[in-house]
């Protein structure tokens, strides 16, 4: 349908609108969860009708959800009181946006053109997209541990499963042989749990906890996407382990200013 090139535009503004209505009322943050899925699920639908590429829709819609999951459960534990929080709050809304309109925006021209994937950087796209989820339902996952004192176990387990779904997308994204995926699935999975369990006893603020465990994701899920692509060697293995191991000396050395 012609209408559905302007999807991408008009689905992150109906986004954003639910995000502001959640802003005002957050007794309705579970409609506004369910509604902005409900719109994921329509946009991917119609372009898969439309569209020329077959592609399951699960596929699909895996980050945007996930996305803007991580942005609403980051969303409860900011501050509202201050002008600080209203603006990171303000600020996370429209980075939502954004990224939907440029995820969105992809997907429409990938279904009408899979030779397109490579020209609106799907991949890369999908890449950044997953850390900031990552790191924003891992921070809100330490923020709901310390604030409503739920049991580390819980949350590590909703962790362990997001954790699948982001290598899951990366796996797809990359058309890497799921078969050969799944056993790493559950390795990456089992490693992330075991770093964020022991990160979890560290007396610091859940925004660097998170960020912390982001970090040894984003060396992790690169060695492993590497590996099966056939594009792991020493070089590759040094430059992620030297920018993981700057990136956390940095983040402990400035943990108490974050």
């Amino acid at each position: 349908m012609k209408y559905n090139r302007f999807l991408p535009l008009l689905i992150p503004l109906l986004v954003f609108a639910l995000l502001e209505i959640f802003y005002f009322q957050p007794k309705l943050i579970y409609v506004v969860l369910v509604l902005s899925t409900a719109l994921y699920f329509f946009t991917i639908r119609q372009f898969l009708l439309d569209g020329t590429v077959e592609e399951k829709w699960y596929n699909l819609v895996i980050l945007p959800v996930y996305f803007s999951a991580g942005v609403v459960a980051m969303s409860t534990l900011v501050p509202r009181e201050t002008v600080s929080g209203r603006v990171l709050l303000q600020s996370f809304f429209l980075l939502n946006a954004g990224f939907l309109y440029l995820y969105l925006r992809s997907i429409y021209h990938y279904l009408y053109d899979e030779k397109a994937q490579e020209k609106y950087s799907l991949k890369n796209l999908s890449a950044y997209g997953n850390f900031l989820s990552f790191y924003f339902l891992a921070s809100s996952v330490y923020g709901f541990q310390s604030f409503l004192n739920l049991p580390v176990w819980l949350l590590m387990v909703i962790l362990v499963v997001f954790s699948g779904m982001t290598v899951y997308q990366v796996i797809w994204s990359h058309r890497i042989n799921r078969q050969i995926g799944i056993f790493y699935i559950l390795v990456f999975c089992l490693i992330i749990i075991e770093l964020a369990w022991s990160v979890s006893f560290l007396t610091l603020s859940y925004y660097v906890l998170g960020l912390i465990v982001a970090i040894c994701y984003y060396v992790l899920i690169g060695l492993v996407k590497a590996y099966l692509l056939d594009n792991l060697s020493a070089k590759t293995v040094k430059w992620y382990l030297i920018f993981g191991f700057l990136a956390l000396i940095l983040v402990l050395l400035t943990a108490r200013w974050i």
